[in-house]
């Protein structure tokens, strides 16, 4: 390390690129959870035989019950963490049998490990969500500056999610909520360390990349049939943008429910940056 550091100090450019490196190694270790359900989600798409004795889903789901558990036995994550994690899930579920109720999306293959319409390795997409906002606080030492008022965070999530089931029969109040989700964490920034400098981003800007890596792996997802939305039944193509923005609200709601178990720390005039 010491070595690489030093060749890496050499010049501005190599500097750059090597602190690139510290930070894509660490964002990859951060959504370690997402990045196994989604590499099982496509695995199973291109090689999973027609005549397994279980289906796809089940082995998905089983799958993501083995991942988690390993999480835990390899103190990856924290049973305050894995609790918090699990009402993410238990949301996500919710919504999930109240959307594939209501047309917006489906699971086209069969399983016996589901409620209703919807197979149980679906939650645990919304876990991986939750389970990369708690890692990353702590790979990255994460501190923040004029992060709001812990309780009108809470106030915002319980809108979003109501949101998303009241806009099918009320007027949909997404726009309004982004404006809300502005004027609460505009003024806000984050600090971080991906080598040995610590650096700053406004809030919203990091929940926008998070926000879009995340339909990124939605297009992956839908790429391997986990799930197809109406356009998709006849063939894949690329999720609407729109979904950005569902993304966005949703993992605000993740956000918040992390901050139950990783209150934000306020970041010091002069801080310590110990390495991951």
């Amino acid at each position: 390390m010491t070595r690489a550091e030093a060749w890496a100090d050499r010049s501005w450019a190599r500097r750059q690129a090597y602190e690139f490196l510290w930070f894509g190694l660490k964002q990859g270790w951060a959504c370690l959870f997402g990045g196994l359900m989604l590499a099982l989600i496509l695995g199973t798409f291109l090689l999973w035989p027609e005549s397994a004795p279980v289906s796809r889903y089940d082995f998905l789901a089983v799958g993501a019950v083995v991942i988690q558990a390993a999480m835990l036995i390899f103190r990856l994550e924290s049973w305050e963490e894995a609790r918090v994690i699990f009402l993410f899930h238990v949301a996500g579920t919710i919504m999930e049998l109240f959307k594939t109720a209501h047309g917006s999306w489906v699971y086209p293959e069969d399983s016996l490990l589901r409620i209703g319409a919807v197979p149980l390795f679906s939650g645990f997409m919304y876990a991986a969500v939750g389970s990369y906002i708690a890692r990353v606080q702590r790979i990255f030492h994460i501190r923040v500056r004029r992060y709001p008022p812990l309780w009108t965070t809470w106030v915002l999530a319980a809108a979003i999610y109501v949101n998303f089931f009241a806009h099918h029969w009320l007027p949909d109040v997404r726009v309004a909520l982004f404006i809300a989700t502005a004027v609460l964490f505009g003024r806000g920034w984050f600090y971080f360390t991906a080598d040995r400098k610590r650096r700053s981003m406004p809030l919203l800007l990091g929940y926008f990349l998070v926000a879009l890596f995340i339909w990124f792996a939605e297009n992956l997802g839908t790429l391997g049939r986990a799930w197809v939305y109406p356009g998709q039944a006849d063939g894949w193509e690329m999720v609407s943008l729109a979904k950005l923005g569902s993304w966005f609200l949703l993992m605000i709601i993740s956000v918040v429910l992390v901050s139950l178990v990783h209150s934000p720390e306020e970041e010091l005039s002069v801080p310590v940056t110990p390495r991951a």
